[in-house]
């Protein structure tokens, strides 16, 4: 058996995908062969739902990561468990990026829960680059429906994407 992982999922509701996500995918493609950004339905995501459709979401994705000049990463859909779509897919590793000791906690509590599903299932963890630390995607949305400039968080086309949701910067 290989040992090596080659195949990791990179997962996250990206409502909207942020240059914080984009930035932890570009860092998985120089460790992994073979990276999937995987978009979860979350459907009752703190009780509120998405701003975006998965498949909206999906098709962001996959703008941003083209106009980054990100290549040969997959972008899948997933709803229910991320061991069960690691399986699916043929990943041994999620990766994950980490903002601060909040993000650590909670990430790492899914880590164990993951382990504890599927042994095989590696968690692979990148700090966020200093310049991307402070943003999310609830930053962005927040932001962007107050009518405020995002163009430093996120991607020219999500950046569209946002002003058709939320209307034109004032």
């Amino acid at each position: 058996m290989d040992a090596n992982i080659r195949h990791v999922v990179v997962p996250g509701t990206f409502d909207p995908i942020t240059y914080g996500h984009l930035d932890v995918v570009r860092r998985a493609t120089r460790l992994f062969d073979h990276v999937t950004v995987a978009v979860a339905a979350s459907v009752g995501k703190r009780g509120t739902g998405t701003a975006f459709t998965l498949d909206e979401r999906v098709d962001m994705a996959r703008e941003a990561l083209v106009s980054q000049g990100i290549e040969g990463v997959d972008v899948a859909p997933f709803e229910g468990l991320l061991v069960a779509f690691c399986q699916e897919v043929g990943a041994g590793g999620v990766v994950k990026g980490l903002r601060a000791i909040t993000d650590f906690e909670y990430e790492l509590q899914q880590a164990d829960l993951n382990r504890r599903l599927s042994p095989e299932l590696e968690s692979v963890f990148v700090m966020s680059s200093p310049e991307y630390g402070y943003i999310s995607s609830s930053i962005v949305r927040e932001l962007s429906a107050l009518g405020s400039e995002v163009s430093a968080l996120v991607p020219p086309c999500v950046e569209a994407h946002l002003r058709e949701r939320y209307g034109e910067r004032r």
